[in-house]
């Protein structure tokens, strides 16, 4: 029998995870997953209760949090009793987090983000930036001033648009695929951007800048048309040109756009890091972001959604 998929949602008890936990729980309800959540108590902690009384009334107490911050979220879609399991760990959160993962074999993390209040965030949270950094598993963050939905039908109208940020890289595929999927179960548009960022040339060089210019937009143009011959749902291209994060952020703004599918990159030495662009892009667009780590190949089969694990969740 195959393994029910699992949706990993970390818990620190702040209004960040209260949204996050709502977007896993609808999640995990709807596509019949079981729903994990995650707190990780400091090392200093436990040491100390230990010192006063026993690291164990800890563990215990520490369960019995994450429950009642699960039965004081009442949430109007959630998981049967017997598919949400709490788990207690001790550590530094990310770490945890990230094994926490692994160890259940989990298909999709959502979490919340830490960050300055204002439209120019400066950072998001250490702990979330860490995950992404490391994950081999796609992270759905969330924001505080995220839309509350109580269902999917509910969130076609959130989202609106989703946004398809692509470098037109061998990882677009992937990409494209999964916010192809993820379109068709919300019934919502998808827009498919490249921005193209402004040449630094010497200064003898820049009356060649026109041509050069011409010449990547018309690939660009190319290498996006023929992406779309694999949407299934309707679909816009844009080119943009300038700072890719503020570009990507713009259009977010712009256009509607409640959800962008971004990529995580990486090498085969040190695994999926995240990108300088998508950092920026996660402190300046005000939206949901799922966050897709690399992949090491996409089959025919997979395509649809973009991988059979994560196909497991989103279908």
């Amino acid at each position: 029998m195959p393994q029910k998929p699992t949706v990993l949602c970390p818990i620190d008890y702040s209004e960040y995870s209260r949204v996050a936990l709502r977007y896993a729980a609808l999640i995990a309800d709807h596509f019949k997953a079981r729903l994990l959540l995650v707190t990780v108590n400091d090392l200093l902690l436990v040491q100390a209760a230990a010192m006063a009384y026993d690291a164990e009334s800890l563990q215990l107490q520490s369960h019995q949090d994450l429950r009642e911050f699960y039965r004081a979220a009442n949430l109007a879609s959630a998981p049967g009793a017997d598919d949400v399991t709490y788990d207690v760990r001790t550590g530094k959160p990310a770490p945890e987090i990230l094994k926490a993962a692994a160890d259940a074999h989990a298909d999709l993390i959502v979490m919340g983000t830490h960050g300055l209040s204002g439209a120019r965030k400066a950072f998001f949270g250490a702990t979330t930036e860490r995950v992404l950094r490391e994950t081999t598993v796609p992270v759905l963050v969330t924001r505080s001033d995220a839309p509350m939905i109580a269902s999917l039908a509910e969130a076609a109208p959130s989202v609106g648009r989703i946004l398809v940020p692509v470098d037109l890289t061998p990882a677009t595929a992937h990409q494209v695929a999964v916010a192809n999927g993820l379109a068709v179960a919300l019934g919502v548009p998808l827009i498919l951007t490249h921005v193209i960022e402004p040449l630094a040339l010497p200064l003898r060089w820049r009356t060649h800048v026109g041509r050069a210019d011409h010449e990547r937009r018309a690939g660009a143009e190319e290498e996006l048309r023929a992406l779309t011959d694999h949407v299934t749902v309707p679909v816009e291209t844009l080119l943009a040109y300038g700072d890719p994060a503020e570009e990507i952020a713009k259009l977010a703004r712009d256009r509607g756009a409640g959800l962008l599918v971004l990529g995580l990159h990486g090498s085969t030495l040190l695994g999926p890091r995240m990108g300088s662009v998508t950092y920026r892009v996660l402190c300046l667009a005000p939206t949901l972001v799922l966050a897709l780590p690399p992949v090491p190949a996409v089959s025919d089969s997979d395509t649809r959604l973009g991988g059979a694990r994560f196909n497991a969740v989103v279908t």
